[in-house]
């Protein structure tokens, strides 16, 4: 669903609740993100804050893999380390715990939604800045009229629905 000027005046919010309020939609969503997941290599799923816990627990769960969540600046309770990213209305930190991932794993990233790609290239650094290697990111949805793959371009993604507009 489409939820026009939210956040912000001119910014049109992708709500995924609708989905997540279906049984056959949840299901078909985790179904298809988890066998892009599936088809790479990895030992950790990292999900960003918010929806990225709720389609990257259950991938992670389902295929037996350890989770970590990637949080909004302050969330966490142990030692971190942060990244700053520009959003398409402000600014933003994300946080890691800094013994979240060892070096040398290979980490799978899961969002809900691509926009301008910014959060999750922030979440991609702080990953490799501990030593993981990103293997794949994995959307539920995209938005190709703001350009985020572009920004992740060193990255393989995939996304389970591409929207050619924003």
């Amino acid at each position: 669903m489409s939820i026009p000027d939210f956040p912000e005046p001119g910014v049109i919010f992708r709500d995924v609740t609708s989905v997540l309020q279906d049984p056959d939609g949840l299901k078909l969503s985790i179904d298809e993100m988890q066998k892009f997941v599936k088809e790479v290599d990895c030992d950790v799923i990292c999900g960003t804050e918010s929806r990225g816990f709720i389609f990257g627990m259950p991938i992670a769960y389902n295929l037996h893999k350890a989770f970590v969540p990637i949080r909004k600046k302050g969330k966490l309770p142990r030692e971190t380390i942060s990244a700053s990213y520009e959003l398409e209305y402000g600014e933003a930190e994300v946080e890691i715990h800094k013994d979240a991932i060892q070096p040398g794993q290979k980490v799978v990233l899961v969002d809900d939604l691509i926009a301008t790609g910014g959060t999750i290239e922030a979440c991609a650094r702080l990953i490799e800045e501990l030593g993981g290697e990103v293997t794949r990111i994995v959307f539920l949805m995209e938005l190709a009229g703001l350009k985020g793959r572009e920004k992740l371009a060193n990255y393989d993604v995939k996304s389970v629905i591409c929207y050619e507009g924003k």
